[in-house]
């Protein structure tokens, strides 16, 4: 489990996190989501004991990362697939880490063979490596102390579509297991797919959390009629909020009784009326940091 309790973190007049507050729990994959600069990899990097709060707190099964005997045998990190040695194969990068945390030789095999690295590939030096390449790897050397705890920024970038899926069983075997992980993605379908939970921050705030069902629940209706124009401004007029929702419909942040009232009293006929629950989280994402987003802004 993961605890983030206030945690603020200031550069002189800059707030990069802002009272952050959210838990990852044992069992389940929580997505944590948010635009660029929003603040997710300044609280990684908390988490893994590589930046100092400014205030508050995060544990990692119960204490302070800084704090566990071995930290490489309790905790998964990856956070940076390219800051890995260039210079060494990938073999010599798991070889180095099982021996540093204290785990049988055997587990280097073990872990080449789960991320799908060939023997070749294992020889080869890591400036030869693609990125998804070095996704594998990381992977593998976030794995290698066989931890219960996994912090992953953008795992899957690079991985070609069978390699994201890939990484999806694997994530979901482990949470299955009793694993935590805490997973920061930009691919949303991947998360959609994957997570049990989710926590979305914007500038350097959390702005929605909870199960993805919850999040998800708050699609409300989508709508439509052959005079979309029409049909968004009747709908206004009753006070429903309403957001387009492909070329010719509209999400309405209203239950479906109260849209079809409002619809019928002015006078417009619809063409379907359901439950928004397929809007999907790109929609959802995109509402919840509008304020956030850099073509938003831009707009």
């Amino acid at each position: 489990m993961i605890i983030v309790n206030d945690l603020t973190k200031r550069y002189g007049g800059y707030t990069a996190v802002d009272h952050v507050s959210f838990t990852a729990q044992a069992g389940r994959v929580t997505g944590f989501l948010g635009p660029n600069g929003a603040g997710k990899s300044t609280t990684m990097r908390v988490m893994v004991g590589l930046t100092e709060p400014t205030s508050g707190s995060v544990s990692v099964l119960g204490r302070r990362y800084a704090d566990l005997p071995n930290p490489g045998r309790e905790v998964g990190v990856l956070l940076d697939a390219s800051a890995q040695h260039a210079g060494r194969t990938g073999r010599e990068i798991l070889t180095l880490a099982a021996r540093t945390i204290g785990v049988p030789r055997g587990r280097v095999d073990a872990m080449l063979d789960l991320v799908s690295l060939t023997d070749s590939e294992a020889g080869r030096r890591v400036r030869n490596y693609s990125l998804g390449m070095r996704q594998r790897l990381g992977i593998a050397t976030a794995l290698i102390g066989d931890p219960e705890v996994l912090i992953l920024d953008e795992p899957a970038n690079g991985l070609d579509p069978a390699g994201i899926r890939w990484m999806r069983d694997l994530l979901r075997g482990f949470a299955d297991a009793g694993g935590t992980v805490l997973l920061s993605s930009h691919l949303l379908h991947e998360i959609e797919v994957i997570a049990d939970d989710l926590v979305v921050i914007g500038n350097g705030a959390i702005v929605a959390s909870g199960t993805k069902g919850e999040l998800l629940a708050t699609a409300g209706t989508l709508v439509r009629s052959e005079d979309t124009v029409a049909l968004a401004t009747a709908l206004g007029a009753a006070g429903i909020v309403v957001h387009p929702s492909g070329h010719d419909a509209l999400r309405a942040e209203a239950d479906l009784t109260t849209v079809g009232r409002a619809a019928f009293a002015a006078g417009i006929p619809l063409t379907e009326l359901r439950a928004a629950d397929g809007a999907g989280l790109e929609e959802i994402f995109l509402e919840l940091t509008a304020a956030t987003q850099r073509e938003g802004a831009a707009a």
